[in-house]
């Protein structure tokens, strides 16, 4: 098995001040669409705190920061610990090194412009602690309305539909997962312990260039693989049974996910008709998508293939979720979701059965919605390995 990472669509040629002007673009473009949002929810402004939303707008990836946004500025309020980092990093947005909570500055940055008379924040991200020291650091006439909860997730939203440059990156976090359960298939045998395997997977991640793994790897083996969330244990391969492997990469700030099921020994018939229900219901799911699909149709894809084989009470989670800078993002692919899949989304395909007492499987792609479908963005082999 050989998967090869695949470059940006970019010339090379562009050279380093192009990329750099590239993002630079990329930052105005959504800072830019955010305003616009703002102002068609008649927001004059909107302090932004969640690390991923202010990375996704200003390119900023240290832990304490404030951003500040109008619609004529943006200020990101950060320590001192970040002075030159933020300096390399910020785009669309000018640097304020503050004495005190980052936070707090930007309120009352915020609460000294001209023409902000309130301004929004995400409830969603936003704790009531940090909140009420938001508004007790303001002058006294603004503590009870300035600030106002903003009716949808504002960059969140725009953080959904991935542009070219996230693609990309994605694409090639998501090969170099592949490349991964390449490499883990030399190492699983019997008697290993479920720990060891995550080691070395982790270990391998890092020689590839990893910048760390984006969740807390899964290897659950025998009777623990009817876990959904088995995390690694000390418990050892057995002789035969299944074995979940479900990981992810952190690549340039973006994440991967995918799930492949392997068989140590002969499976039973029992066991071979599962892998392969989930297997059909996986391959069903993922070619429903496309634009305009809604996420519960993709859903339904998966579950009525394990409804079919008498397997659906066996499957006790969504079909899938959004993947970007953070490892779980809107949309949930799930039963009663409305949203409707648009080209530039990134969501994962991971329909399971797990039999307590017996044993489970689990197979999952990430996969990129286009105008005429999916693209799948983990290549690795699905048909059931047996080693």
């Amino acid at each position: 098995m050989q998967f090869s990472l695949r470059r940006s669509s970019k010339p090379e040629a562009a050279g380093e001040a192009s990329r750099d002007k590239t993002e630079r673009v990329d930052h105005f473009r959504r800072m830019g669409a955010l305003r616009r949002k703002l102002t068609r929810a008649g927001f004059p402004g909107l302090l932004v705190t969640h690390r991923p939303d202010i990375r996704y707008l200003c390119g900023f990836t240290g832990s304490s920061a404030g951003l500040a946004v109008t619609r004529r500025a943006a200020r990101l309020f950060t320590d001192g610990r970040y002075t030159a980092q933020a300096a390399e990093e910020v785009k669309a947005a000018q640097v304020q090194i503050a004495s005190g909570s980052p936070a707090v500055a930007a309120a009352q940055w915020l609460a000294a412009q001209p023409g902000v008379a309130m301004a929004g924040f995400d409830a969603a991200k936003t704790s009531v602690a940090d909140l009420a020291r938001w508004k007790s650091e303001l002058p006294s006439k603004l503590r009870k309305d300035f600030f106002q909860a903003v009716p949808a997730p504002f960059v969140e939203l725009l953080r959904m539909v991935k542009d070219e440059d996230e693609l990309a990156l994605m694409a090639e976090a998501a090969l170099t997962g592949c490349k991964l359960f390449e490499h883990i298939l030399t190492v699983i045998r019997p008697g290993i312990a479920e720990i060891e395997v995550a080691a070395e997977l982790e270990h391998k991640a890092r020689m590839l260039g990893a910048e760390g793994m984006s969740f807390e790897t899964i290897v659950a083996s025998g009777l623990r693989s009817a876990m959904p969330h088995g995390r690694a244990t000390a418990a050892s391969l057995p002789r035969r049974g299944f074995v979940t492997l479900d990981f992810g990469i952190i690549h340039k700030g973006y994440c991967s996910d995918m799930t492949r099921t392997v068989f140590l020994g002969k499976p039973k018939p029992e066991e071979r008709r599962t892998y392969e229900a989930v297997l059909e219901s996986q391959e069903k799911a993922v070619n429903a998508v496309a634009s305009g699909v809604s996420c519960a149709e993709v859903d339904e894809a998966a579950r009525g293939v394990l409804r079919r084989e008498g397997l659906a009470e066996a499957f006790s989670h969504s079909t899938g979720h959004g993947v970007g800078l953070e490892i779980h993002e809107p949309p949930r692919v799930g039963a009663g979701q409305s949203t409707r899949l648009q080209a530039g989304m990134v969501i994962t395909i991971e329909p399971g059965v797990y039999l307590a007492g017996k044993f489970g499987v689990r197979i999952e792609d990430m996969v990129a919605v286009t105008r005429s479908g999916g693209r799948v963005l983990t290549p690795a082999p699905k048909a059931l390995i047996e080693l």
